[in-house]
């Protein structure tokens, strides 16, 4: 099975590199505007790096003059001269040294503080987005567009203005020095360049497609990781034996993963070897054209040899430097692609330009529908998939409503629809009597409170984890808080109270102590409005009491929007909803859906029936 899954992996990959390498609109222009927070540092690393390409060729100059003049000038060797040049010389690769300090300096700054802004741009744009693309997006593939895609740039980011133009400078200037000493010898030396150009934007095209696969398979690596490493993952391995299975799953992506690299390594190898050889047999073609100059009467000195060949082995780096920029260049476009995708994404839910805050005013806290339907995207040519339709109804301030229903007949969103998680596609949702959609996101979702069946814990101190509601919270607040929650004398029973660390996603902790603190964290909070979305159906008997006494106290006061497994929770509802395949179906009080004797009716006589079952003989 691993093998057929190898060979079809092959096969993609193949047929992917015979796509077109990605494109980029405006390319040139983006990478520019990613540099202009550092324009004064980044004109002085180009001055800079003038500066110091500039010096690189007077060695060889001067090399020229301590043959000609110190070494070998006509009447015998010349030392007060040679001194002189030799003095230059040392002064000249002193100050080459100084400037390139300052100049790694400038760079590293420039190009990590580059790196580190697109990584934070990169948050921020998907901080924005709405809740439904995290729903279709595994997390482990964002995770590696922040770290894969943005630290395979860094290097590009951090060397390449630098080496662009110090080896374009280093490279222009030698070539005026070849010329100047020997133009004959110059043609030699660069005859075969055109022909490398054209070869090497050949190999950057490939080398782009095949970083465009390992990109995608760095991304699947990260999402294996993140879903088999979490402790909800390894608990689920470990419940179905399912280890060898996750580990051969992460084997064979790692596999496919080695392949792209060393095929992305080796890519343009072949290049380098021949541009090498090019360069290193210059010299040979140098001393041979220059015997046949000599022997036709040319007047072609030692020195001229000598400072000539100089000149050609300084032009081997920064030439192979052009060339491997260019082709990093090339192969980064790729990564800047998805990089720009994340950062070119537009959140589906955002404020109109006339957006305003939550009046607070007598209607603060009422909640109404009308009319609301709802259907998530449906895929490419696919018809969306229909939620809810036609539901309306009204909570007034202070009101409690539940909403119980079958699985999937739509409860849990209508809660969302509430707080703009996700936006009705017809009818009208309305908060303190205006439309959500007219109000500001930041101030709606101030006003709502939201308590979850899977309440989320940070890997921090319970009193990190409360304050993320409040970070200005004082203890007094805190305590207060978790009292009213029925969690304070649990904390004060731990050994380190309040600075006690839950562990990864609270698992230190248990579902009702978990529960008690997203509790504790909405009243720290205190909104107007609170959405509790099933928060005891997981809890067993004894948990659900103390829960929900802490329920009732977070609703106090509080329009209330309940979503209900547990019948039992939500009898003194001041109205009940009764949700059945995206229609509100029925409505009223406990005590008058059961007389109807209609959903509600056969739910509860059901989840009667199965409490009498578990009751102890």
């Amino acid at each position: 099975m691993r093998a057929v899954r190898a060979s079809r992996q092959d096969a993609d990959a193949l047929r992917a590199e015979n796509e077109k390498a990605p494109r980029i609109p405006d390319f040139g222009r983006r990478i520019r505007d990613l540099f202009q927070p550092y324009r004064r540092p980044l004109a002085l690393t180009i001055v800079l790096v003038l500066i110091t390409a500039g010096l690189t060729v007077l060695p060889p100059l001067l090399t020229e003059q301590a043959f000609d003049q110190g070494l070998f000038p006509r009447g015998g060797p010349n030392l007060e001269r040679l001194a002189e040049i030799v003095g230059a010389m040392v002064l000249v690769w002193l100050v080459s040294q100084l400037l390139g300090v300052w100049q790694t300096y400038l760079t590293a700054t420039i190009g990590n503080g580059v790196t580190a802004s697109l990584r934070e741009r990169l948050f921020s744009r998907l901080q924005q987005m709405e809740l439904g693309f995290f729903t279709r997006t595994r997390t482990g593939v964002i995770q590696s567009r922040l770290a894969n895609d943005v630290g395979g740039v860094a290097n590009v980011l951090s060397n390449t203005v630098s080496s662009v133009v110090g080896n374009t400078v280093t490279v222009i200037a030698a070539f005026v020095a070849m010329f100047l000493l020997s133009w004959q010898l110059a043609l030699v030396a660069i005859v075969l360049l055109p022909l490398l150009a054209v070869v090497q934007r050949s190999v950057g095209q490939r080398r782009a497609r095949i970083a465009t696969q390992t990109q995608e398979s760095l991304s699947e690596l990260s999402a294996i990781t993140q879903e088999a490493l979490s402790v909800s993952g390894i608990l689920l391995a470990k419940a179905f034996t399912r280890q060898r299975h996750e580990t051969d799953r992460y084997t064979a992506e790692s596999t496919r993963q080695l392949k792209l690299q060393i095929r992305q390594e080796m890519t343009g190898q072949g290049f380098f070897a021949t541009v090498q050889v090019f360069l290193l047999i210059v010299p040979a073609l140098v001393y041979l054209v220059s015997g046949l100059l000599l022997a036709n009467g040319g007047d072609i000195t030692a020195g001229t040899i000598v400072a000539f060949t100089t000149v050609q082995a300084r032009l081997t780096w920064p030439l192979m430097g052009l060339l491997r920029v260019a082709l990093d260049l090339q192969t980064s476009s790729a990564l800047f692609a998805r990089i720009f995708e994340y950062l070119d994404l537009r959140p589906a839910i955002t404020d109109r330009a006339d957006a305003r805050p939550v009046p607070r005013d007598a209607r603060l806290g009422s909640v109404e529908f009308d009319h609301v339907g709802f259907a998530y995207p449906g895929g490419p040519g696919q018809e969306p998939v229909r939620i809810l339709e036609d539901v309306t109804f009204t909570v007034e301030p202070g009101a409690s409503v539940a909403l119980v229903g079958p699985s999937g007949a739509g409860k849990t969103t209508i809660g969302y629809l509430v707080p703009r998680l996700w936006d009705a596609t017809s009818g009208s949702v309305r908060f303190a009597g205006v439309d959500v959609k007219d109000l500001q996101q930041e101030s709606l979702l101030g006003s709502i409170g939201i308590v979850s069946q899977e309440t989320y814990l940070f890997h921090a101190t319970i009193r990190d984890n409360l304050k993320y509601a409040k970070p200005d919270a004082t203890d007094e607040e805190i305590r207060a808080a978790a009292a009213a929650a029925n969690l304070h004398d649990t904390i004060e029973r731990f050994p380190d109270g309040y600075d006690t660390v839950v562990g990864e996603r609270g698992y230190r902790l248990s579902g009702g102590e978990k529960q008690r603190i997203a509790i504790a964290r909405v009243l720290l909070k205190n909104p107007p409005v609170v959405v509790l979305d099933e928060a005891t159906s997981a809890l067993d008997s004894v948990s659900e009491r103390v829960v929900q006494e802490a329920l009732d106290t977070a609703a106090a006061g509080r329009t209330t929007i309940a979503i209900a497994h547990r019948l039992s929770t939500i009898v003194d509802a001041d109205e009940i909803l009764v949700v059945d395949a995206g229609r509100i179906v029925e409505r009223g009080t406990h005590h008058e859906l059961v007389r109807l004797g209609g959903l509600y009716a056969r739910l509860a006589a059901e989840q009667e029936a199965e409490d009498a079952e578990i009751q102890p003989a």
